[in-house]
């Protein structure tokens, strides 16, 4: 079963993801943007306070995505002098699953 173990916020709506089989891939957001429940993600502040939630990622007011999903929209990361995937501002804090 694929699960997410970390994630980081990058630019453009879109979150580097780290998965269990030690898959680094970037799942653009900009797509569900206009989806009722996603509208709210446009605030980037708020797009930054994703979280790992049950081995995929949520936002504090209940948003999420499943790990499958996450998973095949995504995008292998490549390129980059670690492997990023040439996206714009890779900035923000990586997270990685909480202890529990």
């Amino acid at each position: 079963m694929i699960k997410v173990t970390a994630v980081k916020p990058l630019d453009g709506y879109q979150l580097e993801l780290t998965f269990n089989n030690g898959e680094i891939r970037v799942f653009d957001v900009r797509p569900y943007l206009d989806k009722e429940i996603f509208t709210e993600l446009r605030d980037v502040g708020y797009f930054r306070s994703v979280r790992i939630a049950f081995g995929s990622v949520a936002w504090p007011n209940e948003q999420d995505f499943g790990p499958e999903s996450l998973y095949v929209e995504s995008r292998p990361q490549t390129n980059g002098k670690n492997g990023t995937s040439g996206t714009s501002g890779t900035s923000g804090v990586e997270m990685p699953i909480a202890q529990r």
